[in-house]
């Protein structure tokens, strides 16, 4: 008998705070002064309770990239932050040049 498997694209999925937290494996608090620092939800969603923050699988990822900076490289929350940035432009200019058919690739 076959089994069904439900599945979400990671496109789609959209986590609450706790959702997140318990996906990366991090605190709610960790989300949290993230958050509060600036460096996840930057629509202005700050001042708003937590329990109705909603992150997308941007935000999913960039979590994770963070949690590696911090641990791998012992950097603060600030400096993770900005190499996400970093990381996260290098990516968008590649694809933009993917697209635009000027990749050396």
């Amino acid at each position: 008998m076959p089994h069904e498997i439900d599945a979400v694209l990671l496109e789609d999925a959209l986590f609450s705070l706790d959702e997140l937290a318990r996906s990366c494996h991090v605190s709610r608090e960790w989300v949290i002064e993230r958050v509060q620092w600036g460096l996840l939800l930057n629509d202005g969603a700050t001042g708003a309770d937590p329990d109705v923050w909603l992150f997308d699988s941007r935000s999913f990822m960039r979590v994770k990239r963070i949690i590696m900076i911090e641990r791998d490289f012992e950097g603060n929350p600030e400096l993770a932050g900005l190499v996400a940035d970093l990381i996260e432009e290098i990516d968008s200019l590649r694809a933009r040049l993917k697209a635009s058919g000027l990749d050396a690739d």
